[in-house]
């Protein structure tokens, strides 16, 4: 019976926020902290800030090789090790072509299939004691660094709206697409 409750009890909730769901105005709570309301469209922008496979949506700015070391050192090595090297976070190089071998590496330059992941990511998620505190010019130089280590990109190129949608990684062939089947 208490089982019973419980499904009374869920089903009644979930009535209700469909209900509110569906309404053309926001709850409006008599107490409490305030769940359910609308966020306004600055909020959401602010948040919004997945960059696709095409790189749409790349912000303005870019970032040398060079560049990219002195952020890589200041910002990332601690956790990431030197030169990408791992410890005691995920190892970033190495390891290309060695997903078919039965002892992969899974790092950026190996698995990874689109150097745009790698620049939404760094700014969405590093470092991680201080997310989205890097500039776009720091992910960009950071961005370029890591694709060298992986011997992706030469040590003269730069990475900017234009130039990282461009760049072919390793792996970029090694997914399926199931939405096409």
């Amino acid at each position: 019976m208490c089982t019973l409750d419980r499904l009374l009890g869920i089903a009644a909730v979930s009535a209700l926020l469909a209900a509110c769901a569906t309404s053309s105005e926001a709850p409006v709570p008599t107490r409490g902290p305030g769940l359910g309301q609308r966020a306004p469209a600055e909020l959401v922008a602010a948040w919004d800030i997945s960059i696709p496979p095409s790189g749409e949506g790349l912000p303005a700015g870019s970032g040398s090789v060079a560049q990219g070391a002195k952020v890589y050192a200041a910002k990332c090595q601690s956790c990431h090790g030197e030169k990408g090297a791992g410890k005691p976070a995920d190892r970033l190089t190495g390891g290309i072509g060695s997903l078919g071998s039965g002892k992969a590496v899974m790092t950026v330059g190996s698995y990874w299939p689109y150097a745009t992941t790698l620049f939404d990511y760094t700014r969405r998620a590093m470092p991680t004691t201080a997310p989205m505190t890097l500039s776009n010019e720091e992910v960009y130089a950071v961005t370029a660094y890591v694709l060298y280590l992986n011997d992706i990109i030469r040590e003269d190129q730069v990475m900017n709206a234009q130039t990282l949608p461009q760049v072919k990684m390793p792996n970029r062939d090694g997914f399926i697409d199931m939405s096409k089947k």
